[in-house]
């Protein structure tokens, strides 16, 4: 009986865990492609590239889907068992909450150990992948694409305008060609039509133009001693290179070096080589300071201090030791000593910060990579108590508790991610609050499902404020 209860629970788990999975996942794809959408369209990407974009995308975003899947299938499960009265005929057989939750506790374990795996194996490489073409689509060219009464600009030296253009899409009239030389010399084709096409091999746009003119300056600049030229043509054949609209293929070894996309065991060797330099830093800053006081260098090996009898001998005002004729001269490399001194230091600073700078975010990715895997385990522990409580199937009062409570684990994960990186917090802490705060509501949540609680009940609200007001209530006066 026992297997079979086990056998029953995670039957009904499986199939909301993969379908919500999925779901989740497509929603935060449209949301990627939604924020860069503008970057994206119009860069005639083909559709092999553009599969392969989608599935980097797609793997970067499974960390983030995998703890909604988990909570809003867990709260989906239980649900569905509570409100076919499954769960009441569970424990009246004497079965407690915590043992049937049992198996989905260990899926839930099996499930983190594979979201770390993924997360330290194939998370890195899917990112530097994903970053890479990302960087090449954004900062390649539109496609080119003539429209008739407008100018084209995108052409690297050359502005384009046609008059019109054929159904055909190559057949071209009114062809105006101004090529820029950036002086003050004109170089103009003029053509009554012409024929666009590309060559075999796409690396040149060819124009065929027919019956015109081709207008050009030339000369020194600033001066009237020029030449203008006037050639006609009955056709005239014009090139224009287009490896500029062509997809970049930036080297993975651009981004290979950044947090996201190291490992676990990567990110510890970068995080104890950043460490090291902070004694590097302060011998640094001593040197820096020491180089200018050459009169540390002079002290006297057998100096003492001076007593309170000496102290009081010695002179309030140091000008009186100094020469009148040198105090100028003394004051003005003083300050030019001390204005090094701060120069060198504050290059040392802002050296310093940024080594800073990038050990806290190293140390916030390498925590990310576990308390992204342990989230499964905390939404398990929300979502199971949760769904027993409000006893509803479906995807309707489910999916409301798992946006709320994704999106507080959400919040807390960013401003944690937020705190760590800037040095708020440590990583230990700003990493991990989303897991300090949701942890104990679990656990809450678990203690009232055991206990049969009504948290989520209308009804015990109602008849809670019922109560109140019948005691509110004045007592009727007596006759």
């Amino acid at each position: 009986m026992i297997k079979k209860l086990d056998k029953l629970i995670l039957k009904a788990f499986i199939g909301p865990f993969i379908a919500t999975f999925f779901i989740t996942l497509f929603v935060l794809v449209l949301q990627f492609f939604w924020l860069w959408i503008d970057d994206i369209v119009g860069k005639g990407l083909d559709l092999i590239t553009l599969a392969k974009f989608i599935l980097f995308v797609t793997s970067t975003l499974v960390p983030l889907a995998l703890p909604l899947a988990v909570l809003l299938s867990s709260i989906m499960t239980f649900g569905n068992l509570g409100e076919t009265f499954e769960l009441v005929a569970i424990k009246s057989a004497g079965i407690p909450l915590l043992r049937f939750m049992r198996p989905l506790f260990l899926a839930s374990l099996v499930i983190c150990g594979l979201a770390f795996l993924f997360n330290n194996h194939f998370i890195p490489v899917a990112k530097l992948k994903m970053e890479t073409m990302k960087y090449d689509i954004v900062n390649s060219k539109p496609t080119f694409d003539l429209k008739p009464g407008i100018f084209y600009d995108k052409l690297e030296g050359y502005v384009i305008k046609i008059g019109h253009k054929e159904e055909d899409g190559s057949t071209l009239r009114d062809v105006v060609i101004y090529q820029k030389n950036y002086g003050l010399q004109d170089d103009i084709i003029v053509a009554e039509s012409g024929k666009m096409s590309v060559t075999p091999d796409k690396r040149f746009l060819e124009f065929l133009l027919i019956n015109g003119a081709r207008y050009e300056e030339k000369g020194p600049r600033m001066s009237t001693n020029t030449q203008y030229i006037r050639m006609n043509f009955q056709t005239f054949t014009k090139q224009f290179d287009l490896s500029s609209f062509q997809l970049l293929e930036t080297a993975d070894t651009t981004y290979r070096d950044r947090g996201p996309m190291l490992n676990l065991q990567q990110l510890s060797t970068r995080i104890d080589s950043l460490k090291k330099t902070n004694d590097v830093f302060r011998k640094r800053a001593k040197y820096e300071v020491y180089q200018y006081n050459n009169f540390s260098r002079l002290l006297d090996s057998a100096w003492k201090p001076l007593t309170a009898k000496e102290l009081k001998a010695v002179p309030k005002n140091l000008d009186s030791l100094i020469a009148p004729d040198k105090r100028i001269q003394i004051t003005e490399r003083a300050l030019s000593q001390a204005a090094s001194i701060k120069s060198n230091l504050e290059a040392t600073t802002f050296d310093f910060e940024g080594r800073m700078k990038e050990l806290r975010s190293l140390l916030a990715e390498w925590h990310a990579k576990l308390t992204m895997s342990v989230a499964c385990l905390v939404m398990f522990l929300i979502g199971a108590p949760l769904g027993s409580i409000i006893r509803k199937g479906g995807l309707g009062t489910p999916l409301v508790f798992a946006v709320i409570f994704f999106v507080i684990f959400f919040l807390l994960n960013n401003f944690g991610t937020k705190f760590a990186k800037e040095g708020v917090t440590t990583a230990w802490i700003g990493m991990w609050l989303a897991t300090y705060v949701l942890t104990p509501v679990g656990l809450f949540l678990v203690y009232k499902a055991m206990h049969d609680s009504q948290l989520f009940n209308k009804e015990f609200y109602t008849r809670f404020i019922t109560k109140l007001r019948k005691k509110k209530a004045p007592e009727p006066a007596g006759q």
